[in-house]
């Protein structure tokens, strides 16, 4: 037992030593900057996203997403831009949420809260705190226009966004875009004050 703590004792006294060392050597200095290897990693040559660059197709340092390239987290949308392709999806895109369902009301008005109110209002009629800013109001959800657009039209004015609205598609997923129309046809219908 005692020939095992005589070994003992100079190990630890060695491995302190040596931490205590390495402490020294290695501790920050401010005065003293440290060594890098590789510097390009550290700071690496940026360019701005709009700067011209002759090297790269198009001039720019932006570059388009390849054809057919559907983001991250996102469902592709094949209806394009405009009134026409709006009326398309208002002939081919149905709801795949069941009329007056009441959870996807609730979830609705939640979206509607978070992303719609400031523009539309609590009631819809478009005179939301952005219009009392100086903002052009938007056209009320209970106007006779608002009030003729099928689901469809509706799903393509959120993901394509329309006039002064942009796109919500990156903010609202697919299924609470349909649970905002079933919200907004509940404030339309007169069930939500």
């Amino acid at each position: 037992m005692r020939s095992d703590l005589r070994g003992l004792i100079p190990t630890v006294l060695l491995v302190t030593a040596a931490w205590y060392g390495l402490h020294l050597l290695l501790r920050p200095q401010a005065e003293k900057p440290g060594w890098e290897f590789f510097p390009d990693m550290a700071r690496s040559v940026a360019a701005e996203s709009f700067a011209s660059d002759e090297l790269l197709p198009g001039g720019m340092v932006l570059q388009p997403p390849v054809a057919g390239v559907v983001l991250r987290e996102t469902e592709a949308f094949d209806f394009g831009p405009g009134p026409e392709e709006q009326k398309r999806a208002g002939l081919e895109l149905r709801s795949p949420l069941a009329p007056g369902d009441p959870a996807a009301s609730a979830r609705g008005e939640q979206i509607y809260r978070r992303f719609c109110i400031v523009c539309h209002a609590a009631r819809g009629d478009g005179q939301g705190s952005v219009v009392a800013r100086g903002m052009l109001p938007p056209p009320s959800l209970l106007g006779a226009r608002a009030l003729g657009l099928s689901d469809g039209e509706m799903f393509h004015i959120l993901t394509r966004g329309q006039g002064n609205m942009a796109s919500h598609a990156a903010q609202i997923t697919r299924h609470d875009r349909w649970a905002v129309i079933a919200y907004v046809r509940n404030l339309q219908g007169g069930g939500v004050k």
